[in-house]
Formats: structure tokens, C-alpha cells, sequence
């Protein structure tokens, strides 16, 4: 009898093998993966978004809509709970997708206006801030480039014969991707025009 169940133990196994449960697996714990590195380099950035905000009051006392905005988009980040679910959530990733940019935004309109400010330009802390922003946004696009790749492997693989039957079988759903919030502007070619204005009628 011993036997028996040893046998059937092994053929068990043999056809989880087979049937691309490990490999589901294996994707899966990479999506976790390169996911917590998404939520890593954006904590880096919420971190730094403090910082910058302090260091540009003294300069732009008039700004205060813009710094209110960087401020209060922030919060809406921190507000959403980054759980490993939330790319199991197309609702919720969605959400999320969304407060980062947000804030992605909220700080392009500040460094536009901190163009106004030469004296913040050249302050030390301003300028380490700055260099250490720049560096957060390339690792958040590698990041996220990381886990565009590891959910398309993901979702070959659960859905690609016959692994996407293992998937069924255990309840393995696609997972939510990054998306591009403004597609229809940026798949349009920007205008350049090196012509100066004309001078207003007089």
C-alpha cells in the first residue's frame, strides 16, 4: 500500500511539473518582485517630495497653489495602501496608477516654477535634492519597465496551452500592467516651431 501512495506521490508530481505549475510560480514571485521595487523607488520619491517642498517655500512664498498641490498629491500616495494584492486589483492598481501621476505632475509644474528662482537654482541642497529626484524618476522607469516585463511573461504564461488549464484549475488571473494615462497626446507629434512670434500691432 506504501508503495502505491509513493507511486502515485510521484506521478503527482511529475505532472504538476509538466502542466507549468512551477513555472506559474516562478513568474509570479517575479511580478511580486519587481512590484516591490515599483513601491520601493516611489517611497524614494515620497520621501525626497519633504524636502524639496521645505527647501522652495523660502523662495516661492507666491507659489503656494503649487506647493499646496505637490503637498496634497502626496498625500493622496500615502493615503492608498500598496499591498502585494493591489496588482491582483485592476481597480485599485488602477487608483494607485493614477495618485502617482498625479504627482508626477504636481512636481514638473513645480520645477517649472523654481526656473523663476536663481538664487534656489544655485543652493547646494536645492541642487542635491534635484540630482537625487532625477535619479529616483530613471530608477522608477527601470522599475516599472522590470515589471512591465515580468507580467507580460506572467500572462503568456497563464495563458499559453496547456499551463493557462494549470491556471485555471488554481485560480491564476492576469495581472494588471502600467498604462499610459494620456496616449492620445503623446501619440501625437509634438509641433516645433523655431519661427519667433510676430510682434503685437501697435
Amino acid at each position: 500500500m506504501r508503495r502505491f501512495w509513493t507511486v502515485l506521490a510521484a506521478l503527482a508530481t511529475l505532472s504538476l511539473t509538466n502542466c507549468g505549475y512551477n513555472v506559474i510560480q516562478t513568474n509570479d514571485e517575479q511580478v511580486k518582485s519587481a512590484w516591490s521595487e515599483v513601491l520601493n523607488q516611489y517611497q524614494r520619491r515620497a520621501d525626497l517630495v519633504p524636502n524639496l517642498v521645505n527647501s522652495v517655500k523660502g523662495f516661492a512664498q507666491q507659489e503656494k497653489d503649487v506647493l499646496l498641490g505637490v503637498t496634497n498629491a502626496r498625500a493622496k500616495v500615502g493615503s492608498i495602501q500598496a499591498t502585494p494584492e493591489l496588482i491582483n486589483d485592476p481597480g485599485a492598481f488602477a487608483k494607485f496608477q493614477a495618485a502617482q501621476s498625479e504627482l508626477t505632475s504636481a512636481l514638473s509644474r513645480l520645477l517649472v516654477v523654481t526656473e523663476n528662482y536663481p538664487q534656489l537654482k544655485s543652493d547646494a541642497l536645492f541642487r542635491d535634492l534635484m540630482s537625487q529626484l532625477e535619479g529616483t524618476e530613471n530608477r522608477i522607469t527601470v522599475a516599472r519597465n522590470r515589471y512591465i516585463k515580468a507580467v507580460q511573461d506572467y500572462n503568456v504564461t497563464i495563458r499559453s496551452f496547456p499551463t493557462n488549464l494549470t491556471a485555471m484549475a488554481f485560480g491564476y488571473n492576469e495581472k494588471a500592467n502600467f498604462t499610459v494615462a494620456n496616449e492620445k497626446e503623446i501619440s501625437s507629434a509634438p509641433k516645433v516651431d523655431f519661427n519667433p512670434a510676430p510682434a503685437p500691432a501697435k
